[in-house]
């Protein structure tokens, strides 16, 4: 049985549905929520709620659950990191991982997986190319989310090498998709929304301002659900970090024309100019330790996005 820390939420949820649909049981922790989410309707799951920041709740799983891996998505950064909750955001955050790393121990799992992220590339040197996992990285990134997330990926590996386990990053690209919510780094999302309630879309949330040119490694969610299941089953992996994403670059302009063959006339373009470094991952390493091949092309992830939204769910 896996446990999914954060497996009612947005990748969290479609990776149970991976694992499901893969054979596994899952047994998901979430903090606030039991209600199963659309993607999981009718799905046999084990719904455990408790803060992962909370030892002895998190240990306490294990006593009815028999786990054997782990796959660590719940949100495990200080955020919102303001001045006077900073100092003891990060202790719970990082308190967290640990109590996560601590039940990997004492249960004896295969394999723990801890959710990083595309943004630790950012503020390094220029790669000129696909984004590696052997890449050098910065100390610091230009938001705080990516430079904690790289404190991470180093604590993680020192607690592999001190306890042994056998514990996987998932750099994880920009992904949308049911369940998703408007991503202050890119535009995908609200332009889906947008077509679906035939509304101009709503950019106000984006840190920077969205042009047609800007491009990003986009993964749909589905696929990258799928990705980090496939991670967490494989027999053997050759790694400790695999970049989960879709491998291309995907640009403002190619979304909006894929979003009008399914709604033509949507009102989804945007003013010209972007068309600078578009950062892409190279998922070589995910590909040939697990055979991962991406499902969804931009279009047909549109069209599932837009039927999704028009079925009544509202994100």
């Amino acid at each position: 049985m896996i446990l999914v820390t954060g497996g009612l939420g947005f990748i969290g949820s479609h990776t149970v549905r991976a694992l499901l649909d893969l054979g596994e049981d899952c047994v998901v922790v979430q903090r606030r929520t039991t209600e199963l989410p659309a993607v999981l309707a009718g799905a046999k799951v084990a719904v455990e709620r408790a803060d992962i920041a909370d030892r002895e709740a998190l240990l306490a799983i294990g006593d009815r659950h028999r786990i054997t891996g782990i796959v660590h998505l719940a949100g495990s950064y200080p955020w919102p990191a303001v001045p006077a909750t900073a100092v003891e955001a990060s202790r719970q955050a990082v308190g967290g991982l640990l109590n996560v790393v601590q039940a990997a121990q004492d249960w004896g799992v295969r394999r723990l997986g801890v959710a990083s992220t595309i943004g630790v590339y950012f503020g390094g040197p220029d790669a000129g190319g696909p984004l590696r996992e052997d890449a050098r990285l910065s100390l610091t990134a230009p938001v705080s989310i990516p430079t904690f997330k790289k404190v991470g990926e180093m604590l993680g590996g020192f607690l592999a090498d001190a306890t042994g386990l056998d514990i996987v990053n998932y750099r994880i690209s920009g992904t949308w998709g049911p369940l998703g919510h408007p991503d202050p780094f890119f535009a995908a999302p609200a332009l889906v929304h947008a077509a679906a309630r035939g509304t101009a879309p709503d950019l106000s949330h984006l840190v920077e301002p969205a042009f047609a040119g800007d491009g990003l490694d986009l993964n749909y969610v589905k696929d990258t659900g799928r990705a980090i299941a496939l991670l967490q089953l494989a027999d053997r992996l050759n790694h400790r970090t695999y970049n989960v994403g879709s491998g291309r670059a995907t640009t403002n302009a190619q979304l909006a024309e894929a979003i009008r063959k399914v709604v033509p006339g949507a009102a989804v373009d945007l003013p010209d100019g972007g068309g600078a470094h578009h950062a892409v991952l190279d998922i070589s390493r995910l590909r040939q330790d697990t055979g991962y091949r991406a499902e969804y092309d931009t279009e047909r992830a549109a069209a599932d996005y837009v039927a999704w939204l028009r079925a009544g769910n509202r994100s």
